[in-house]
């Protein structure tokens, strides 16, 4: 009998049998719990965002977070080629 190593996420027990993957998913939920958080605060003020609404934006920005920081950093067109991709792949899945 084979044995394969697996790695769970603590934050929403995905598993993965490599554990880099682990790591940066475990990675990118972190840093959307921060953007959550940090999006409420911001938010409140303006009585406009729910808990759900919060969490789901910092889930999205999380897993863009490299096209977001390099459009941060001077190339907006990167947000083109994010969506341009986004509309591919939801054109494929239909």
């Amino acid at each position: 009998m084979a044995v394969i190593p697996m790695w769970q996420c603590d934050r929403d027990g995905s598993m993965f049998a490599d554990r880099k993957a682990a790591e940066e998913h475990d990675r990118m939920l972190e840093l959307a719990d921060y953007l959550s958080g940090f999006l409420q605060t911001q938010m409140s003020q303006a009585n406009g965002l729910t808990e759900e609404q919060a969490e789901e934006i910092g889930l999205i920005l999380a897993r863009h977070k490299e096209p977001l920081s390099r459009a941060f950093k001077g190339k907006p067109s990167m947000l083109l080629e994010l969506m341009e991709e986004e509309d591919k792949e939801e054109a494929e899945a239909v």
